[in-house]
């Protein structure tokens, strides 16, 4: 099944399980949940949220450092605590700034155990295991997310008001509960001794070329991945005149279809080498997203089997690019720089999704396909870069291969 030795590092798996169970449970219902507790209205609420957001985007840069510092465990276990004490403060906020300062701690924490989660991977597995455990850990995401959501849909239907309450309330202590078993764990792999960073510590990071084509590639990356939670719904029912319910059954068709072949499909591809498999990844994203194009222009009963047919390739893309670009991330970082590297490839997410809302809705303003055109152009972008960064590329790169490549 393509599965890592998990033996001696249950704490880390059971931690990743509980924490996107936790994150599912709330992911829909943020703006539901204010806006039910305050008196304030959607606008303020979006505004409140978006202005946390952008206040958290330094998070990563400062992150790095204590990474280096302090090792990933460490760190991961900050972030969840700072999550519990964000969400718990949702309980208790009614007014801007206090939503403001609530969100922005959630924020942070996110931010923080995601910087330095696939830090965590590299201290559970060598490097020739490490594949199967990104592969692992992003399939118990998307069936811990999965479950969260339904989970949080049937309490909130139960419930109510009160039933919002308890996901929120379920959210903080799900985080404590990963805390606590993140603790408990004790790495298999030794972490590299801390010590002061040499070599300038972002500058170095920066002056690497090659390591900021790869966060330039996944930037490519992020932006097909947010279609899920920004384009698909808005696509169906404005663009393609369609019921709403198809995209959430397009989301459990992505979460079951992940969830099911993750680990089976970076089996069968660990023995290529990661940027090519990244490159196939790119040729099978420009297929679902020109199958999500053409579907504006085609005889109405095609477009509900269209769109699940496009959502199989898109999850294929997915399941073949998420492990092997997590490898390269942590094996083109130099061992006692890595928080920092992460760091900087971290922004290549925050980028992303602080650009994507406005830019591919302004794009489906202007025509339902031109979305998706630009997700092609973004796809058969990457790929010359990702042959560049393969020549700059050992065959099968090792982070203390490249200490002094910066």
């Amino acid at each position: 099944m393509g599965l890592p030795r998990v033996a001696g590092n249950g704490g880390l798996v059971g931690a990743a399980v509980i924490d996107s169970l936790g994150s599912g449970l709330v992911l829909a219902f943020v703006l539901v949940y204010f806006a039910r507790t305050t008196e304030l209205s959607l606008p303020v609420i979006g505004g409140a949220l978006t202005l946390a957001r952008l206040l958290a985007v330094p998070t990563a840069v400062t992150v790095g450092p204590l990474i280096d510092r302090w090792g990933a465990r460490a760190v991961a276990l900050a972030g969840n605590l700072i999550s519990a004490a964000g969400y718990a403060g949702f309980l208790v906020s009614h007014q801007v700034w206090q939503i403001v300062a609530a969100a922005w701690l959630a924020q942070v924490g996110a931010v923080t155990y995601w910087t330095s989660s696939t830090g965590l991977v590299v201290l559970a597995a060598d490097g020739s295991e490490r594949p199967r455990w990104f592969a692992m850990l992003h399939m118990l995401r998307n069936v811990g997310l999965g479950l969260g959501g339904a989970l949080g849909a049937f309490l909130v239907g139960l419930g109510g008001t009160a039933g919002l309450r308890g996901v929120v309330a379920a959210n903080a202590v799900s985080y404590l509960v990963a805390v606590l078993l993140l603790w408990r764990w004790r790495p298999a792999v030794r972490p590299f001794p801390a010590r002061a960073a040499a070599g300038g510590g972002y500058r170095t990071v920066l002056r690497d070329r090659r390591y900021l084509l790869l966060v330039g590639i996944n930037v490519c990356f992020v932006f097909g991945s947010l279609i899920l939670s920004l384009l698909l719904a808005v696509y169906i029912t404005e663009g393609l005149h369609r019921e709403a319910w198809l995209a959430g059954g397009l989301l459990v068709l992505n979460g079951a279809q992940a969830a099911l072949t993750q680990t089976v499909v970076s089996r069968w591809l660990e023995r290529f080498r990661p940027t090519r498999v990244i490159i196939a990844a790119c040729g099978i994203n420009t297929l679902a997203f020109g199958t999500f194009a053409v579907l504006a222009h085609a005889p109405g009963w095609a477009v509900p089997a269209g769109l699940f047919l496009a959502m199989l390739v898109y999850t294929l893309a997915e399941t073949v690019a998420t492990p092997f670009a997590e490898e390269l991330s942590v094996a083109l970082a130099p061992e006692q720089l890595r928080g920092r590297y992460l760091a900087v490839y971290q922004l290549s997410w925050t980028f992303g999704q602080t650009v994507a809302p406005a830019l591919l809705t302004l794009l489906l303003a202007g025509g339902s396909g031109r979305p998706w055109l630009f997700l092609i152009g973004l796809s058969l972008l990457a790929v010359p870069a990702l042959l560049l960064l393969e020549r700059l590329t050992p065959a099968r790169p090792a982070a203390a291969e490249l200490v002094a490549a910066a």
